[in-house]
């Protein structure tokens, strides 16, 4: 006879209950799994079982506990208060939800702790329909209430939800409560509402370190530079994180000469830079191709790490490869003890571009390679998106990018196309404008002109929404320009445009070939001929975006 584990018995019991007909809406009566209340009082005061809830170190043990409180029949709102924070305390959001509906009148408690699992949950948007119902059942929010609800805002980027939000700070009183101004403050920078985060950091009658973190990290992703650095000198007390807000800003609002100065600043003064300051410089370093200095960064790790992390050495791959230093990239890789899908589309796309391409293309069978089965059998076609295998790492679509360009360089026709059907039709992943712009250089390198052409032909039909998924790879052509001009793909969207000019797939594909050339005074002029031809906007689409995007890293 099969053996049921105590997890699959307790989702059994949990779901039927949830399926019964007549359950309220956010809570279910404990009368199913209760025979009297006179039967069940000893046991909620049994010191026995709350001392063996407290003793559970595993949420395997939580759910064992729980299995045996609905078998016994004991199961009601008292054990969901209880167990809701256990579930909480371990990270599960699912039965943290589900544990919700039992209890029957719940209060500020386990109703904040309910909108902080659907906060942090996939689905954000849940705590602030969780807390407005609730407030319409009479719930009595707490200042622990709003943390959460910014939080889920913040995640949204909706900045509407968010001032509601507000307003119910004000109406209940708690606007001066730390925590609830740090999180207002973070929710307007996220939401790129700058001045209203001012607004409520100038308002605020005490502020900690978070208060100046939150306005100095606004102001140098979404705002003026020059202010955050104001802020900055003005900060009472700085820690790294007031550090790694600044340094991050400079070198993507296109200052990495200033982000270096910033750097040996923060040394000079005795602060010990983490992980993501390291990150940060050596990304400076390798947009702005700054050997010397990313050669310095490198030496600082060193003396000052005793271990690097993957996202460190990710980005000390980038740096050098960037920095055209293909071969020390190599030598970081080959010394990595754990390598994700990152670090190998990494080294393959220095190899591919800034190296030799065979390189690169040799690296990607051996990744291939290392996702064969034991029994030397290929992982079923089944698994579509980048994953570990059993043995290795599948290949996304960064990946492919970068082998489709060493082709497009090496010359090699047949090669590209097995790629590119590989892609589809093994990996399953849908070719985007970069895949396409890939194999048109491939054919125009050989001289196939017409099959360029065709080829070019086909990128509108999949790139209907310009989106900044899809520009995102206008940062990784840009970096291998190996076609001198863009002029086979500008005639054929011209030609395009002038057949049909009311057609917007034609200027998203005009769009992407300048992007992707890094021509942006061509992007302007699209931008203003879509204009005059009265040719609707496209949506989250504008210069500076595409400036930041092909200017970000990937």
């Amino acid at each position: 006879m099969a053996r049921i584990s105590t997890r699959e018995l307790f989702l059994f019991r949990f779901r039927s209950v949830l399926a019964e007909p007549t359950r309220p809406n956010l809570y279910i009566s404990s009368a199913h799994y209760c025979s009297s209340s006179s039967s069940l009082k000893p046991c909620l005061l049994n010191p026995r079982i709350l001392s063996v809830l407290d003793s559970c170190q595993t949420l395997a043990q939580i759910t064992q506990m729980h299995t045996q409180l609905i078998t016994w029949g004991l199961f009601d709102s008292f054990w969901a208060r209880k167990l809701l924070k256990s579930y909480w305390d371990y990270g599960d959001i699912n039965f943290t939800i589900l544990t919700f509906r039992y209890i029957e009148k719940p209060g500020a408690f386990c109703v904040n702790t309910v909108i902080k699992a659907h906060s942090d949950s996939s689905e954000p948007g849940r705590a602030l329909v969780v807390y407005f119902e609730w407030l319409r059942r009479g719930f009595a929010p707490t200042s622990y209430s709003f943390v959460p609800l910014f939080g889920a805002c913040s995640k949204l980027g909706d900045v509407e939800c968010g001032r509601k939000c507000h307003g119910q700070v004000l109406k209940h009183g708690v606007e001066s409560v730390l925590p609830v101004g740090n999180s207002l403050i973070h929710m307007y920078c996220c939401c790129g509402r700058v001045e209203l985060a001012r607004k409520v950091f100038d308002e605020m009658p005490k502020r900690d370190v978070v208060s100046w973190n939150a306005i100095v990290d606004g102001y140098a992703r979404f705002g003026d530079l020059n202010v955050a650095h104001m802020v900055f000198d003005a900060m009472p007390e700085r820690n790294v994180v007031a550090w790694n807000a600044m340094l991050g800003g400079y070198w993507k609002g296109g200052k990495p000469g200033c982000a270096l100065k910033l750097f040996r600043d923060m040394v000079r003064m005795g602060m010990k830079a983490d992980s993501t300051a390291m990150v940060n410089m050596l990304a400076a370093c390798g947009r702005s191709g700054r050997l010397k200095e990313g050669r310095s960064v490198h030496g600082y790790l060193i003396r000052a790490f005793t271990e690097l992390n993957v996202i460190v050495e990710t980005a000390l791959i980038d740096m050098y490869c960037k920095c055209k230093r293909v071969e020390v990239a190599r030598v970081v890789f080959e010394s990595m003890a754990y390598r994700n899908l990152v670090c190998w589309n990494a080294m393959i796309l220095g190899h591919c571009f800034e190296g030799n391409p065979e390189d690169g293309l040799s690296l990607f069978s051996e990744m291939l390679g290392r996702t064969e089965s034991n029994d030397g059998e290929t992982i079923p076609d089944r698994l579509s998106r980048p994953t570990e295998g059993r043995r290795g790492i599948l290949p996304d679509e960064t990946t492919f990018i970068g082998v489709l360009c060493a082709c497009a360089r090496a010359g090699l026709l047949r090669k590209a196309r097995d790629y590119f059907r590989q892609m589809i039709n093994v990996f399953h992943l849908k070719p985007q404008f970069a895949h396409y712009w890939c194999m048109a250089n491939v054919y125009v390198g050989v001289g196939l002109i017409q099959e360029a052409e065709e080829m070019i032909r086909k990128m509108p039909e999949v790139a209907e929404d310009l989106t900044k998924e899809s520009l995102a790879w206008a940062n990784v052509l840009g970096s291998c320009r190996f076609q001198k001009d863009v002029t086979v793909g500008e005639q054929i969207a011209i030609s395009l445009i002038d057949m049909e000019p009311q057609n917007i797939a034609y200027y998203r594909l005009l769009l992407n070939v300048y992007a992707a050339a890094g021509q942006w005074e061509d992007v302007a002029w699209v931008k203003e001929m879509m204009k005059e031809n009265k040719v609707r906007r496209l949506p989250g689409c504008n210069l500076v975006d595409l400036n930041e995007i092909v200017h970000k890293s990937w």
